[in-house]
């Protein structure tokens, strides 16, 4: 699958995440999860100020066919949403890995990272659900 970013890391449930290198991370859900759910009518992002542990619902996106959780892929404090995607959810699935980001966090532990998926393992996870 060309496209899964390679310098992206990924979680089980279809988030991406890309490492800012200041201590935070961007994050949002996957081609392939926005594929699954269609177009998306409403995304709420988390409450900046907000802090979650590892793989706990922080979000929330919904499609014309289902609403569905968004997790944080690592524990931190939420330092920003996309806000924009109150007015244009359609960005997600026009670039799910760009303008279409959800959520940006500050690492409570920078090791964390080291537990996401690569870009290859993900890879095998979407092709094996298929």
């Amino acid at each position: 699958m060309s496209d899964i970013p390679a310098e992206l890391k990924y979680t089980r449930s279809h988030e991406w995440v890309r490492d800012n290198g200041d201590g935070t991370v961007t994050v949002g859900i996957t081609q392939h999860a926005q594929e699954l759910l269609g177009d998306l009518v409403f995304v709420e992002p988390p409450e900046v100020g907000s802090s979650y542990a590892a793989a706990e619902a922080c979000a929330v996106v919904e499609s014309v066919k289902a609403a569905s959780d968004v997790y944080t892929p690592v524990a931190g404090e939420i330092i920003e949403g996309n806000n924009a995607l109150a007015d244009a959810p359609e960005q997600v699935n026009q670039d799910a890995y760009g303008e279409g980001w959800l959520f940006k966090l500050k690492l409570a532990n920078a090791d964390d990272l080291g537990n996401l998926m690569d870009a290859d393992s993900y890879t095998a996870q979407v092709e094996a659900e298929a």
